[in-house]
């Protein structure tokens, strides 16, 4: 990817650097509100982060097939079938941990690198397949095609509510309720089937977004100020969507698709003007070692989380887990509450870049 666009590269890492912040606080009774997902419809800070590594998967698909003359070899589709499968095998393995446990009865199917893999994959096929000038009247398509099947499946006058939606309905006909997320006291899974759909146009509208920035050559400027009145019509046009269908993450509906990548419109062009047009790049190292390996960046995240929560700290007659431990003996007693809380997932985030900067370092980028 050429140098100038350093903007994408720090937009991965500051992505990655929030995903592993808001995943990981150390007291979810005490984080800060703007540090939580809405508990159903509405939107949150972090309710961004995630659709954004999904946008930022498309921008640099656009520059990934150039290579490739954007042309489906069997070679680059061997590419992207190996990288898909990778990615749902190093999924698998890490959710699993400490694996002697392991129950394939109980196995979630599908979960946050599985879309992201899903995403990278029928996306990557459709831009390889599909005229350039046919791929915005898809992704719209697509957004009216999930309204109409959650509108039509669901359940009349609740359509959009936790036990009676759509996506709910189609994961537990295809996939039972033992293969999906429980986190929401129900069998309901924020990265089911059907939502996924959607979720591709996140990826979709991502390359569109990086042709644009491709063929502006030197003339820049314009585009992103054209980059961010895109953004910010999405975000009224998602904000007035909202009224017939709620913003919701966890359903990934059609009108937070359009306020996700409005505001990743917005946040791109301005990174673009900062670091690439500007030069401002003495603050860009940090999170550059993240985007340079993010899938290492969170998958690492991920065993850590795990691991803290598996490992038994003994407190007279109980124990808790070492995460509990730490934020009750450490972060605690010196924060207080919140912001303990926030001091262990800040805290979190440096570990992980510790690890993601010894590859870096050593100029190792892992490529799944």
């Amino acid at each position: 990817m050429n140098q100038r666009y350093l903007s994408l590269d720090i937009f991965r890492g500051i992505t990655i650097a929030g995903m592993i912040m808001v995943n990981n606080s150390g007291n979810n009774n005490y984080t800060y509100a703007p540090l939580r997902h809405a508990h159903w419809h509405g939107f949150t800070p972090t309710d961004l982060v995630f659709p954004s590594f999904m946008f930022i998967v498309g921008v640099a698909m656009r520059f990934s097939l150039k290579p490739f003359n954007y042309q489906l070899t069997p070679d680059l589709r061997n590419k992207i079938l190996k990288r898909t499968g990778l990615l749902f095998l190093v999924s698998y393995i890490i959710f699993n941990i400490p694996w002697v446990n392991f129950d394939i009865s109980h196995l979630r199917i599908l979960n946050v690198l599985q879309r992201i893999a899903l995403a990278f994959c029928v996306v990557s096929f459709i831009v390889l397949t599909v005229e350039r000038k046919y791929l915005p009247y898809l992704a719209g398509g697509i957004l009216l095609l999930y309204w109409a099947i959650m509108w039509f499946m669901g359940d009349r006058g609740v359509e959009y509510e936790l036990l009676s939606n759509a996506e709910r309905k189609l994961d537990l006909l295809i996939l039972g309720p033992n293969h999906l997320y429980h986190g929401e006291g129900t069998a309901f899974d924020p990265e089911g089937i059907l939502s996924t759909l959607p979720a591709f146009v996140n990826t979709l509208l991502g390359y569109l977004t990086g042709i644009y920035i491709q063929e502006a050559n030197e003339n820049i400027l314009p585009r992103i100020r054209k980059m961010a009145l895109w953004g910010i019509g999405l975000v009224i046009l998602a904000l007035i969507w909202d009224t017939v269908f709620p913003i919701n993450k966890k359903l990934w509906t059609s009108s937070f698709v359009l306020i996700t990548v409005g505001l990743d419109l917005i946040i791109l062009s301005i990174l673009v003007w900062v670091i690439d047009l500007k030069g401002n790049t003495k603050w860009t190292k940090f999170f550059h070692v993240f985007g340079m390996n993010s899938i290492f960046a969170y998958g690492i995240s991920e065993v850590f989380a795990i691991v803290f929560g598996l490992i038994p700290i003994k407190e007279g007659d109980e124990s808790m887990a070492f995460s509990d431990w730490l934020y009750w003996h450490l972060f605690h007693p010196i924060f207080g509450n919140a912001n303990g809380a926030l001091a262990y997932a800040v805290s979190f985030v440096l570990l992980c870049w510790f690890f993601s900067w010894i590859l870096y370092r050593k100029k190792i980028f892992l490529k799944v």
